[in-house]
């Protein structure tokens, strides 16, 4: 309340006092903040405890009724001492936190001062970078200026020619427009818009909104501008040194994948191209010549690979001869057929192989090894004798070492026989004839040697160098011999391996197993093959999982001239193709996938260079040849090999037979949709169809065929295909007759009056008119009579009455020649 004269004010003492705080951030920047102070409350202390606390110990209490009740002087005394030390000990505190809080505060002063100072710092250098930008912009100005006036005409107003270069009033106007941009120019420092991040904080609504200057650079982007400053400021950017690059260069390459290579921008490898006329995006594929074109102007080094060196991985190991050791004999029965080839290797190897294969024939390459007397070891190749299977036999001379000839002594040189002499002697394989069947009556072995020199295969007996061995695989005669000669001329081969490389071998046969997948016999010929080794064969790839001796018993590996059954390919391979062990599973995926594309594009090549008008050509060609379409399934690859080859060679001019697909494995129902699409029946050889592919074969009418003699097969296809043939029409002449005179019959028309002068003639018979021995109609009799009686024929030397079939231009004098048409059933030979 206050008085009158409005000069007293009244109030509470000692309220919150006003002030203010200067707080420090990072980079110097500070900000003055207003706070409240508020009065420390001071207790003062009675006289009587001023006393206690000034003397060195605690007086007396001279008033006794002040004291607690039940206190003594004592106990009084030590209350006293510790209320003492306890002041002692909270003004220590005071001190020392006084102390920390003034060494707090220097601290902040000393950064606050290093930041202030490198702020300063970064300015002056800022500052120093614009004034040279400036500097070199008013020179880079000026001579563009005087350049301008040099080139100016000479009709320029003569204040304006007597300016001199570079004075006040040219230079006005450029220091206003430099002012105006300097004004438009958005400040250092200040918002989103800026490059230099460093300037402040971002606050939550510049960071969703992205600032007023939308997409920002990154910090790398910064760093490198900040470094070019840096580099600008110290007298000039020093160029990076350029990586010269071994660039690798297939036949075609993608823009993109050449660019990674030279480690160069895509968009600078596409101007490049651009610039040599070559409108492409990153995405697309050039050739190689071009590309190498592209890397010298980039200034890197071209390697030319091609997409066959995939195949480099497969060792070419140059075996030395310390490694080499001896390894058992590849022998080849070959001969023709029923000449008892599996026979005799039956009696050699004590087995029964022969009665297990149908008909009595071999018709796949049989692989066993044999330990004869001596201990030595023996691997014998059996080949089919039919002539279906030539490839087989090609084959089996191909990887053999020794070939056994088998000719039967009652049969003599047969087809077969001979062209088993052209695949040794094209092999340049030596032979050993082995003359069997010499337990017969009939047998006649000095008739094989004299056959032999025929085809230039001279015996030891007429003084040759081949040896001959009579033998009996019924009695067994002559085996001992024959295994001698083997092993004689094995000793002077001086046959030896490497078992210590990675292995490699020839595919003899291929199946599909149900039960097993794809197993392929293979015999190997250099190195050993283990369990577990990753391999590429032909097209096909894969990891050993099993390997299976001609026992049937699973062994752990495999050394040169072992015939197994290797398991774990992905798919089956070729008769004929090699087996090379790689290292890596993804070496032998991309192995196998070269050698995939490599086949589908010489197949596509081949088709592409038929021309159109071959096509033309082929198409009449066709027009009037007529096919029988057939699907072939076998048990095992070379006997499909042959089975298609065999069809090849039925048909003529007229029919031919077609194989629209041949595989392995049993008949599944695809198998089926392509025969019921194409018309064509499906020929199962030693293989079934699944349930699936019966019941859709009795659905849709496809005829299954099941075979297991390759020679029932053959007969059958080729009575099909004869009955695709026309039958022949042949003509016999029956007999003459003369028109002695012509008659015209109401409701008949012209009758001639005939008199049959050689044969006989018959109704149902051809007729030619005959004029002046020209024919000049040829049609059938309508009537034949004798008298007013039709009659079925009429002999000679006697009169009768014929008419024609549509035709009545009959004169007297014409001779009608009479025949009839029978048709021939033809067969394909």
């Amino acid at each position: 309340m206050s008085d009158e004269g409005g000069k007293k004010t009244l109030g509470v003492r000692g309220g919150p006092r006003g002030g203010s705080v200067k707080q420090s951030f990072s980079h110097g920047r500070t900000k003055n903040v207003v706070v409240e102070t508020k009065r420390k409350r001071v207790v003062v202390p009675k006289p009587g405890a001023g006393n206690l606390a000034g003397a060195g110990k605690p007086a007396p209490v001279s008033d006794p009724s002040k004291r607690p009740a039940g206190i003594s002087d004592a106990e009084m005394e030590r209350r006293m001492k510790a209320l003492q030390a306890a002041k002692a000990r909270e003004g220590e505190d005071a001190a020392r936190r006084e102390a920390e809080e003034k060494e707090r505060e220097e601290e902040r002063m000393r950064r606050r001062e290093e930041a202030e100072a490198k702020e300063r710092e970064e300015q002056e250098r800022i500052e120093a970078l614009k004034a040279k930008e400036e500097e070199d912009e008013r020179q880079r100005r000026a001579v563009a200026d005087a350049a301008k006036e040099a080139a100016a005409p000479t009709s320029e107003p003569e204040g304006a020619r007597t300016a001199p270069r570079g004075a006040a009033p040219s230079s006005a106007p450029r220091k206003s427009q430099d002012r105006d941009s300097e004004q438009k120019r958005p400040a250092k420092g200040k918002g989103m818009g800026d490059d230099n991040r460093r300037s402040g904080k971002l606050t939550l609504n510049q960071a969703l909104s992205g600032g007023e200057g939308g997409r920002q650079k990154s910090m790398a982007a910064m760093k490198r501008k900040q470094e070019r400053a840096r580099q600008k400021a110290m007298g000039g950017t020093q160029e990076r040194e350029k990586i010269i690059r071994d660039v690798q260069l297939p036949e075609t390459i993608v823009v993109a994948e050449l660019a990674q290579r030279m480690a160069e921008r895509v968009g600078d490898v596409v101007k490049a191209l651009m610039q040599n006329d070559m409108m492409v995006t990153q995405n697309q594929a050039i050739d190689a010549d071009t590309a190498e074109l592209i890397i010298e102007e980039f200034g890197h080094r071209v390697v030319r690979v091609s997409d066959a060196d995939v195949e480099d991985v497969i060792a070419k190991v140059d075996d030395k001869d310390e490694d080499m050791k001896p390894r058992p004999p590849v022998v080849t029965i070959m001969g023709h057929v029923d000449h008892g080839k599996t026979s005799l290797l039956d009696a050699i190897r004590n087995a029964k192989v022969q009665s297990g294969e149908a008909g009595g024939i071999t018709q796949h390459i049989g692989a066993y090894q044999v330990k004869t007397a001596n201990g030595s070891v023996l691997s014998f190749l059996d080949t089919p004798g039919h002539a279906a299977f030539t490839s087989m036999r090609a084959r089996g001379a191909h990887v053999t070492d020794i070939v056994v000839l088998v000719v039967a002594a009652d049969d003599a040189v047969m087809p077969q026989t001979i062209e088993a002499i052209n695949h040794a002697k094209a092999a340049n394989v030596p032979m050993i004839i082995a003359i069997n069947k010499i337990d017969k009556h009939e047998a006649n072995p000095q008739k094989v040697r004299t056959d032999l020199l025929q085809h230039e295969v001279v015996v030891e007996a007429m003084s040759g160098d081949v040896q001959d061995v009579e033998v009996s695989a019924k009695s067994g005669k002559g085996l001992d011999e024959l295994l001698e000669a083997i092993a004689l001329q094995a000793e002077i081969l001086e046959l030896k391996a490497n078992p210590n490389r990675a292995a490699e071998g020839a595919v003899i046969e291929a199946q599909l197993d149900v039960g097993r997948g794809p197993v392929a016999t293979v015999l190997i010929q250099k190195g050993t093959l283990r369990r577990g080794d990753i391999f590429v064969v032909g097209e096909q790839y894969g990891k050993v999982r099993a390997l299976i001796n001609d026992h049937g018993d699973r062994v752990n590996e495999a050394g040169p001239s072992v015939p197994v059954e290797v398991l774990g390919i992905n798919g089956t391979p070729q008769a004929g193709d090699v087996l090379n062990v790689v290292s890596t599973e993804a070496q032998a995926r991309e192995i196998a996938e070269y050698r995939a594309n490599a086949a589908k594009e010489k197949r596509a090549a081949a088709g592409a260079a038929v021309t159109l008008d071959q096509m033309m050509a082929q198409a009449k060609q066709n027009e009037n040849v007529s096919e029988l379409p057939i699907l072939v399934k076998a048990d095992v690859q070379g006997s499909a090999e042959a089975i298609t080859q065999a069809m090849e060679k039925i048909g003529n001019d007229e029919v031919r037979v077609r194989v629209l697909h041949s595989g392995v494995g049993a008949i599944t129902e695809s198998d089926i949709g392509l025969a019921e699409a194409s018309g064509a029946p499906v020929i199962g050889f030693n293989v079934r169809a699944n349930a699936p592919a019966r019941q859709s074969a009795n659905q849709k009418g496809v005829e299954i065929r099941y075979y297991s003699v390759i020679y029932d097969l053959v007969d059958d296809i080729k009575a099909a295909a004869s009955g695709l043939l026309g039958a022949e029409i042949r003509e016999k002449f029956i007999g003459y007759a003369k028109i002695k005179e012509v008659f015209k019959v109401t409701g008949v028309g012209k009758v001639a009056g005939c008199l049959v002068t050689e044969g006989l003639a018959r109704r149902s018979a051809g007729v030619r008119l005959l004029r002046d021995d020209v024919v000049i109609h040829e049609g059938t009799l309508k009537t034949l009579k004798r008298f007013k009686d039709e009659v079925p024929e009429v002999q000679s030397g006697q009169e009768c009455g014929m008419a024609f079939e549509r035709y009545e231009d009959i004169r007297e004098g014409d001779v009608i020649e009479i025949f009839e048409r029978e048709e021939i059933v033809r067969t394909l030979d």
